[in-house]
């Protein structure tokens, strides 16, 4: 093909880039460790009930005012129910919240309905049942790709997704963005799209191998690629315009939540090509290894 765009040509480059950013990303994480939010750590809700329809941004910068800038604001079933979410475990912390907004905001009317303290075992609980998903995620994915395709693309393909993993999470602790369910779910479907793109270009890297017997390893990644990447960008471009404007729009319950899949969208384009692909130049990959083993009829010799 003329028109192939040859990206395995500037895979050791690519390659350098991504261990740089591997190293920075893990040095973010064990240097400054992730912000875990209120889910993972615990800390005080507040219900408030206003009479009319609340503001949830300046709710959140009257708090902010007051000093408690790690408060979380949510809507909470109608428009004038509000939950406020913040770090500690004083039984006063609900009076002194509506105390602080009186005093900013004396025309807002309002009441507390109630507050309950959200211990840290709670948190620990989340925190492990969401690193044991993501293990079995990995885990199962390697697993289908074994079965569906060969080893070798399993083994791409969990390499890629850590990949992703890593920069993404390195992200979030270098800008101490703070890490909730919502940054969880973000990261679990980060890992979807990154395999969903990964595994489009192995199955026509694969359907390839019988088309083009003439092409080594490296020209079959190369027109595989070219051939899924307007694909590829179609999509990924759609999904970046659609988080673009929940960042924009969505408020703070959903900024944290669109700025780690963006992340994630990006790099998990960049790695189903330049980790994935890269890998099976690294194995070595053949077209026997697609090959089924034949199976061998038993004779049956007797007389």
């Amino acid at each position: 093909m003329k028109s192939t765009i040859r990206f395995m040509a500037i895979r050791n480059v690519a390659f350098a880039i991504t261990l740089v950013l591997t190293v920075i990303g893990l040095g973010a994480l064990f240097a400054k460790g992730l912000n875990f939010g209120l889910d993972f750590t615990g800390g005080t809700l507040i219900e408030l009930k206003y009479e009319k329809a609340a503001d949830l941004e300046l709710i959140k910068r009257e708090l902010g005012q007051a000093g408690y800038t790690d408060a979380v604001v949510q809507s909470f079933g109608a428009t004038t129910d509000v939950l406020v979410r913040m770090a500690g475990d004083d039984p006063q912390l609900g009076t002194k919240v509506a105390e602080a907004l009186r005093k900013i905001d004396p025309d807002t009317g309002f009441e507390v309905k109630r507050v309950e303290f959200v211990g840290p075992q709670v948190g620990e609980e989340l925190r492990d049942q969401g690193g044991l998903a993501a293990l079995l995620a990995l885990g199962g994915i390697m697993l289908y790709l074994a079965f569906r395709f060969q080893w070798k693309f399993g083994v791409g393909a969990v390499a890629s997704l850590a990949h992703d993993t890593v920069i993404t999470l390195g992200i979030l602790a270098f800008f101490e963005i703070p890490f909730d369910l919502t940054v969880l779910a973000a990261v679990l479907a980060m890992i979807g799209y990154s395999l969903n793109d990964t595994i489009i270009i192995y199955d026509r890297i694969r359907e390839n191998f019988r088309v083009l017997r003439k092409a080594d390893l490296i020209e079959n990644i190369d027109i595989s690629v070219t051939q899924t990447l307007l694909r590829t960008m179609a999509t990924s471009f759609s999904t970046a315009l659609a988080l673009i404007a929940l960042l924009v729009f969505g408020g703070d319950t959903l900024a944290n939540f669109a700025l780690a899949l963006l992340v994630g969208v990006v790099v998990g384009t960049y790695s189903s090509v330049y980790i994935g692909a890269t890998v099976l130049v690294w194995l070595k990959l053949r077209v026997e290894d697609l090959i089924p083993p034949a199976v061998t009829e038993e004779v049956d010799d007797r007389p």
